[in-house]
């Protein structure tokens, strides 16, 4: 992705708080974000808000399917409950080539359960799930699970975090991860293929149950890693 003209970036359920901090965060850095919502006068209201955090920043706000023809790479932010719907709607919409980066968590909460629990699913993991969803020729990867929302809409923390990448192409995740790094305090890892977002994925419910027992907004860093995990 260029620097100096970046391209936009699509997210779907930028309402909810992890799509919408990352919209501020991607925003911030200087990327035009095209907000995706059922419901399009929804979208254009999150635009709204998110402009008046970031004034200086492109927001656009439209219906999930105009929203993911607008960008090659859309990111999808949606309790897993909304999922699969939302996949269902979108698979005319997306495109061979468009690259998916799935943030899906199946926590229990999506059915009434608690939030430190994970259900199970029957592909393996919520990425798992998106790839056997979209059309043929649309590449998925799974990242930013670890990632507290929290700490994401509160400008004013910085980020020093790992972000799981998980994906059946190195160059997927190559490209995935120059976009995410972005954000400053950032580092993608590349954990493996696609069937690795099981554990990935589980590691939500986890750090919910930490944050809960200290009240802080704690996320993932690795150790021992060399420099220039993607050159």
């Amino acid at each position: 992705m260029s620097q100096s003209s970046p391209e936009p970036l699509t997210i779907i359920g930028a309402s909810g708080a992890l799509g919408f901090g990352l919209a501020l965060r991607f925003a911030r850095a200087g990327i035009p974000v095209v907000i995706g919502s059922r419901d399009a006068g929804r979208a254009r209201e999150t635009a709204a808000r998110a402009a008046e955090l970031v004034p200086e920043a492109s927001f656009t706000g439209h219906e999930n399917a105009a929203a993911a023809r607008a960008a090659q790479i859309v990111l999808l932010s949606v309790p897993f409950g909304s999922q699969s719907e939302t996949l269902a709607n979108l698979r005319e919409a997306l495109a061979p080539g468009q690259l998916l980066i799935d943030a899906t968590v199946p926590l229990a909460a999506a059915v009434g359960g608690k939030a430190t629990r994970m259900l199970g699913v029957w592909q393996g993991s919520a990425a798992q799930q998106a790839a056997e969803m979209v059309g043929e020729g649309v590449r998925v990867v799974s990242a930013l699970h670890t990632v507290s929302a929290a700490s994401l809409s509160d400008l004013g923390h910085p980020l020093d975090q790992d972000v799981l990448l998980c994906g059946d192409a190195r160059s997927d995740k190559r490209e995935a991860a120059l976009l995410i790094e972005r954000i400053e305090g950032l580092r993608c890892v590349d954990c493996g293929r696609l069937e690795m977002s099981r554990t990935a994925e589980s590691l939500t419910a986890l750090l919910i149950s930490v944050n809960a027992r200290y009240k802080v907004h704690a996320g993932i860093r690795l150790s021992g890693l060399p420099d220039g995990l993607w050159d």
